[in-house]
């Protein structure tokens, strides 16, 4: 199951997972129309492999049915990926309660509740978490003060459920660095200073996250609690 799998890096990570193999539980929001795309692809190469599940994961109460719903697809699961995940900046000034409750409910509680549903069915198999967290949950981004906040409480969360759910389930996180932009306007001297401070010195891609959550899925049985950063040295220099 991977949430906000319509679109972006959520878009990539459907579509590699399941190159691999896999059977997809595809959650979407608002993007129906891309989600019913992405799906139709998949399942004209693979029959019967994607289903489609809409819900809000801030409305909370209904993450439990949403879970059921998810489990009754294939009968079972086995992986759950957090990438649903808000992104907005908020000045120290502008910050109020309504935009504190947007970012850190879908970037935190969401996981949090989606964690606790899904808990039961992923012991029963041995399976495993991947929280899409961020760079900034270490090094807070200028300007986004609540974002980061949301993000550093996601890598506590992975951590923390790590030793509350072991043996039976492994959580990891992974850190994204330099790999897609925010949609709409963004300052393009900016994007190539950041770009300038990675250590590999290029802008990553999608597929590289992809990558990443392939590894801690198939090939990381004695890896959990851990935070993978995919952001080509950035953190080394800053």
């Amino acid at each position: 199951m991977i949430t906000g799998g319509a679109r972006r890096i959520g878009a990539e990570l459907v579509r590699h997972l399941h190159r691999s193999g896999m059977r997809i539980i595809l959650h979407y929001c608002n993007s129906e129309r891309d989600a019913r795309l992405l799906a139709e692809e998949l399942n004209a190469a693979r029959a019967e492999s994607v289903q489609m599940l809409q819900g809000d994961l801030t409305e909370y109460s209904t993450i439990p049915d949403l879970i059921a719903q998810a489990r009754a697809c294939f009968n079972r699961l086995d992986v759950l990926i957090n990438n649903a995940s808000l992104f907005c900046p908020t000045r120290v000034d502008e910050i109020d309660e309504n935009i504190w409750e947007k970012l850190v409910g879908i970037n935190l509680k969401a996981p949090l509740y989606l964690t606790q549903a899904i808990a039961p069915h992923l012991k029963a198999v041995r399976g495993s978490i991947i929280n899409i967290v961020d760079i900034h949950s270490e090094r807070p981004l200028k300007g986004h003060s609540v974002y980061s906040i949301s993000k550093a409480g996601l890598t506590m969360l992975t951590r923390s459920m790590a030793r509350e759910l072991a043996p039976e389930i492994r959580v990891n996180g992974i850190a994204p660095g330099a790999i897609l932009w925010p949609e709409g306007e963004h300052d393009v001297t900016m994007r190539q200073e950041i770009i300038s401070r990675t250590a590999l010195k290029h802008e990553g891609k999608p597929g590289d996250i992809a990558d990443a959550a392939l590894f801690l899925i198939e090939h990381a049985d004695y890896i959990t609690g851990q935070i993978i950063p995919v952001d080509g040295g950035r953190t080394l220099s800053n």
